[in-house]
């Protein structure tokens, strides 16, 4: 069985102090509608588990039921890191779980492929994550100003979701994580405590998270181009 963990219990802050970026209507929904429909209609994932803030359980109920979702879900409450929200998405899921996907909930424009494949590749090797290889120009700053050295891109992947997991490892990691006190900033940072190996998967269409204000109208065009 396979579950996916949408972690939808942060705000964003570099959105600005009063704007909360997964209810910012796009394409005529809210942010994490979007991302919370890509799963829902998943023939891969058979259940989703979101992650929300205090509080916030009715909004997510109100949100489920104009979408009309077809998959069977529940909501959880998350923690104080994203790592803590990880971990109860994970004591959430269906005891009969063996794959988990999880899912940045602002980040709405995941295709199917990336989906299917990513899951695919953490079959095989027990973690994997969606990624692009990095095309810019890579600089150091040592003080945050003035360029101190130049980095070699041609190693560099900018991580993204879904990242998935067995069950068993994705477990296992966060433990490591907990139990050395450690914050880490995405999942597949935890594997590398416990040297799980992680499959890098080519996302082959744009796949980006809603940051900063200039985000929304790019990601507003793909929803509209891909029909959303």
């Amino acid at each position: 069985m396979t579950s996916a963990i949408i972690v939808a219990a942060g705000k964003g802050m570099r959105m600005g102090p009063d704007v909360d970026k997964l209810f910012l209507e796009v394409a005529s929904r809210p942010v994490v509608a979007h991302t919370w429909l890509r799963f829902d209609r998943s023939p891969e994932i058979d259940e989703v588990v979101i992650v929300v803030r205090n509080g916030l359980e009715a909004t997510f109920k109100e949100i489920a039921s104009a979408l009309k979702l077809t998959k069977p879900w529940r909501a959880v409450v998350g923690g104080a890191e994203r790592q803590d929200s990880v971990w109860n998405g994970l004591h959430a899921v269906d005891p009969q779980t063996d794959l988990v996907a999880i899912q940045d909930g602002a980040r709405p424009c995941t295709t199917d492929q990336v989906i299917c494949d990513t899951l695919a590749a953490a079959r095989v090797t027990g973690a994997a994550v969606a990624a692009q290889r990095v095309t810019d120009t890579i600089k150091e700053s040592e003080d945050g100003s003035l360029i101190t050295r130049n980095v070699d891109r041609s190693c560099l992947w900018a991580v993204q979701t879904p990242q998935c997991f067995r069950l068993e490892v994705i477990r296992q990691a966060l433990e490591a994580v907990r139990r050395k006190g450690l914050v880490v900033t995405d999942d597949t940072a935890a594997c590398e405590l416990i040297g799980q190996p992680v499959k890098l998967v080519a996302s082959a269409t744009p796949n980006p998270k809603v940051t900063v204000p200039a985000d929304v109208s790019y990601i507003e065009l793909l929803l509209k181009a891909s029909g959303a």
